[in-house]
């Protein structure tokens, strides 16, 4: 797939702006009230037609139930349902029968076998995205800051896209992407001056960062490609 960047946990205009201007593929909003990046139901509205037609626009929700779930596609009209709790695959299947609208699913991974889990979602989720499991005393299931070994990604090859996620930043992004062989990347607290408040200048370097990594991601396959005898040239 083309490469992409996403935004997630944006909550102002004028963050949302830069991520938009920056050319990031996807934005984030986030319905879990638990979270500093909490954002509502009017307020989601007035950022998605800012977003709209720029970027797709993804609904971040944990666990939600239906009432809730059918409120944010009413106000918002997101292009991707993000996930982020225990959803089961019926549970993932159901939503999109009910709501029409694309999912993607969140899983929290910390060594190779968490990996198997994702298979349960082959031909229920249209998006995956693998994250760290969050520490134990944690109060929110994503959005902690914490990366895991991104290497252990280089072998996921899902039926479906996936973003790697999981306390990446601009300083750490092309090396994570070159690692784990990704090609799409979500970012929430790496781009972030305090919890829940979003620096502009980091959204702009995290995505020229990513650009550059998966370029470099690109430029690398094609000289193994190119090189005699299997030799990287």
């Amino acid at each position: 797939m083309s490469p992409v960047v996403k935004i997630c946990g944006l909550s102002s205009a004028a963050t949302l702006g830069a991520a938009l201007e920056a050319g990031a593929d996807m934005v984030g909003f986030v319905f879990f009230e638990r979270s500093p990046r909490f954002v509502g139901l009017d307020h989601a509205r007035e950022l998605g037609q800012q977003a709209r037609g720029r970027a797709r626009i993804v609904a971040l929700s944990v666990d939600a139930p239906d009432r809730t779930l059918a409120a944010i596609v009413a106000r918002l009209e997101p292009d991707l349902l993000q996930l982020h709790g225990a959803e089961s695959p019926a549970r993932v299947a159901g939503i999109k029968r009910q709501f029409g609208v694309p999912v993607m699913k969140a899983l929290g991974v910390a060594e190779a076998p968490d990996f198997d889990k994702a298979r349960e979602y082959h031909g229920v989720a249209d998006w995956l995205l693998i994250d760290a499991k969050p520490p134990k005393d944690a109060t929110r299931p994503g959005g902690n800051g914490a990366p895991f070994d991104w290497r252990l990604a280089r072998a996921f090859a899902p039926l479906c896209p996936w973003l790697l996620s999981g306390g990446l930043d601009p300083a750490n992004v092309a090396d994570a992407i070159a690692l784990s062989g990704a090609r799409g990347v979500d970012v929430s607290s790496g781009v972030e001056s305090a919890p829940g408040v979003k620096d502009i200048g980091r959204i702009g370097a995290f995505v020229a960062a990513a650009r550059a990594g998966f370029a470099r991601a690109d430029g690398a396959g094609a000289s193994s490609a190119q090189a005699p005898h299997g030799r990287v040239a």
